[in-house]
């Protein structure tokens, strides 16, 4: 079943070939002489490097915690192994918690976004998959030495067991896209529960307090578009299909996020694999509270996917991963609700490989603002969650 980590598995392999240098395109809507930061300190935050760590969320908390969700215990980019984790920071990100295991089903879990809703319920987003099966069967008929076979033949036998903990129809029947939720601040959990769709960092509180969730049905359905809970996350209802350009395959559209303007107006980011603007961020809009979205657009930005947040001074913040030289995290700001996008400002330029991104970002009561994402870094395989504390100067 092709997922979009495995078109990511194919992407990986070309990124060597990307030359260096930013990228713009004519007409593009940016330009604007962007903001200047300051770096504070910039570290692995993982607690356990020998595991690789993805795909991780950042939110900020009403009362200034932040948490962190991600996808750990993991051996690498696919494998059986992936769980749902989640650290939490009471000082800005200067310190980080333990890291707790949330949810971990029998196959991968991937992908984790965190929200804290209006009503101070936490939400906690996945999906699973089974994206692992091909490289598991070219490594058991594979011979030592040959593509395909671990290096490592306990590798194998791990896979192997946890593989066969279920029967194909079972592990099937858990493939699907969850969400998990606390009232007690993250003590309790309930047990998962389906949503109609996912996206990595999961829903977003609007300005109003309307809880929404921009995303891509999975398995099967391939719809694209917007979710609206009215009962604080414990059930979702489909309201709008966002349109796809014409010539473009809705299905290649993935990694959607959301967030509210000063003028009301919503603004939805999309990883568009599309020949047209392969490895743009597309852009919708909704002016009427999501119930219906403009044709996707490029915004003349390469790199994805996207995460929003709305800046106290009303200004919009996408952060995004860069995987051409320099790779590293990237970030844009936009002072008019999404109609034009400043040139990119750096945050990370020092990546070795594409195996990196998914930054989010918060802003804290003191104005510091913390990133986090993933990346493979020198000396290892294994990808660790990586954090910027940064301010506006």
């Amino acid at each position: 079943m092709n997922t979009r980590r495995q078109f990511f598995l194919s992407l990986s392999s070309t990124l060597a070939i990307f030359t260096a240098g930013s990228f713009s395109r004519p007409g593009s809507c940016f330009g604007s002489e962007p903001p200047s930061i300051e770096i504070l300190d910039t570290r692995v935050i993982s607690w356990k490097p020998p595991l690789y760590h993805g795909w991780p969320t950042l939110t900020r908390r009403a009362d200034g915690e932040l948490l962190l969700a991600f996808s750990g215990g993991r051996e690498r980019h696919v494998c059986p192994f992936g769980r749902l984790e989640w650290m939490r920071s009471k000082d800005n990100g200067e310190t980080w918690g333990w890291p707790q295991v949330l949810y971990d089903s029998p196959i991968d879990d991937r992908d984790a976004g965190v929200v804290e809703t209006a009503r101070g319920s936490i939400l906690v987003t996945t999906f699973t998959s089974l994206a692992y099966e091909p490289i598991l069967n070219r490594a058991e008929t594979a011979q030592p030495g040959q593509p395909g076979a671990f290096a490592d033949p306990k590798l194998l036998l791990e896979w192997q067991a946890v593989h066969n903990r279920l029967s194909a129809a079972q592990r099937k029947s858990e493939l699907g896209m969850y969400m998990i939720r606390s009232t007690d601040g993250g003590i309790n959990w309930s047990p998962r529960y389906a949503v109609p769709l996912n996206s990595p960092h999961g829903p977003v509180v609007l300005s109003n307090g309307r809880l929404i969730y921009a995303g891509k049905a999975l398995w099967g359905d391939d719809r694209v578009g917007v979710c609206e809970s009215l009962d604080d996350g414990l059930t979702w209802q489909w309201i709008a299909t966002i349109p796809s350009r014409p010539g473009d395959d809705p299905r290649e559209y993935h990694e959607l996020h959301a967030v509210d303007g000063v003028d009301g107006k919503i603004i939805c980011h999309i990883r568009n694999e599309n020949a047209a603007d392969k490895g743009h961020t597309l852009q919708s809009e909704s002016k009427d509270g999501g119930l219906s979205w403009s044709i996707p657009h490029s915004i003349g930005v390469w790199g994805l996917p996207s995460h929003l947040l709305k800046l106290r001074d009303g200004r919009l913040l996408m952060t995004y991963g860069f995987r051409r030289s320099p790779l590293g995290i990237q970030m844009r700001t936009s002072g008019d609700s999404g109609a034009s996008w400043s040139d990119p400002i750096s945050i990370s330029t020092d990546g070795i490989s594409g195996d990196l991104g998914y930054p989010s970002t918060v802003e804290c009561a003191d104005g510091t603002m913390v990133t986090v994402w993933y990346e493979v870094l020198a000396g290892s395989p294994l990808s660790q969650l990586r954090q910027s504390r940064w301010h506006w100067k």
